[in-house]
């Protein structure tokens, strides 16, 4: 009986493919790297060192509740809730410190606030069944409107010796390198290892991927789904405490529209918004891309009005490089 042989894979076509299954995160480093290039040669204030630590500081308090962002959509979820906690926690803390609570005693009691926020986003989520826009959305207004209730719509200050110790968290520095970037440095530190070092990492993406095959392997993806939308609310508060600490002033406002960009620092990052896909290395990269973006965007004269062209822009063009790559990947 004479029957077709089946060809060999083709060598040249595997090394073709394999050549395209570079990691995201050169890609978007190397789009980092390039923009750097461009505005140190063609505006000279953009190398000034003091522009240099603005940019360090601001992608800070993006980049911190990014990386929470970062594993509730992994797991395919979403936290619209981040910007009205980051300014909530930063009332509460001030409201306690300019009523005479110790310093670590208003830390803790505002991050256990946020973290109540993040609770009831996960009880949502997983005991009734609610899709994560639903009570992610409705927290966003009940964490603005409770900073509203607490600060009457006025400013709070602070300022004099009995803050110092505060005051430092956000506008000190070790060695001269600021602390919001230390801090930062560490929560990226925490998060690259949780999420690719540990089996609780491998179980977040395991949910994000297939939830249902995660359940079905006995996996307790509910408590899971708790845990990330808890810590996504904890990191959204302690960037609220950095940058009231670093300002020395707040307003019940603080915050506002901060979930889109954090969401797209996330998505610049390469993570995938149907959940499964996606790294702290490249959520890093996306904040630090968004602040060199709109600081370019200033020194170069551009209307700060345009800055949401210019992010909405690079939010499309990076899903698209990504579309495009996962093709000829599959191809």
């Amino acid at each position: 009986m004479n029957s077709e042989a089946v060809a060999p894979p083709q060598p040249e076509k595997a090394s073709r493919r394999r050549a395209f299954r570079l990691p995201r995160e050169i890609g978007i480093f190397g789009a980092l790297v390039l923009m750097l290039l461009v505005l140190a040669i063609f505006i000279p204030q953009f190398r000034n060192l003091q522009n240099i630590a603005n940019i360090t500081t601001n992608f800070s308090f993006v980049g911190i509740v990014a990386m929470g962002m970062t594993c509730v959509i992994l797991t395919g979820g979403i936290d619209l809730s981040v910007g009205s906690v980051f300014g909530m926690t930063a009332v509460i803390v001030a409201y306690l410190l300019t009523h005479g609570v110790p310093a670590p005693l208003a830390i803790l009691l505002s991050l256990l606030a946020a973290c109540g926020i993040g609770l009831l986003n996960g009880l949502c989520i997983t005991l009734l069944k609610m899709s994560p826009f639903v009570p992610t959305l409705a927290t966003l207004a009940i964490a603005r409107s409770f900073a509203l209730i607490v600060t009457h719509g006025r400013p709070i200050s602070i300022f004099g010796d009995e803050y110092r110790s505060f005051l430092w968290i956000g506008g000190g520095d070790v060695f001269g390198v600021p602390n919001p970037f230390i801090i930062f440095c560490v929560a990226g530190l925490f998060f690259w290892i949780l999420l690719s070092r540990t089996v609780w990492g491998r179980y977040v993406y395991a949910v994000g991927g297939n939830e249902r095959t995660a359940r079905l392997t006995g996996l307790r993806v509910d408590r899971l789904k708790i845990i990330v939308y808890i810590l996504s609310a904890l990191m959204a508060g302690i960037a609220g405490l950095t940058e009231f600490s670093y300002l020395g002033s707040v307003t019940a406002d603080m915050g506002t529209g901060n979930e889109l960009a954090v969401i797209a620092a996330t998505v610049i990052g390469g993570a995938n918004l149907a959940g499964g896909e996606g790294t702290i290395l490249g959520t890093v990269i996306g904040a630090i891309i968004l602040e060199v973006l709109r600081n370019g965007l200033l020194l170069f004269g551009i209307d700060p009005y345009w800055q949401g062209v210019f992010v909405g822009a690079v939010i499309i063009l990076a899903v698209s490089i990504d579309y495009f790559r996962k093709l000829l990947r599959h191809d």
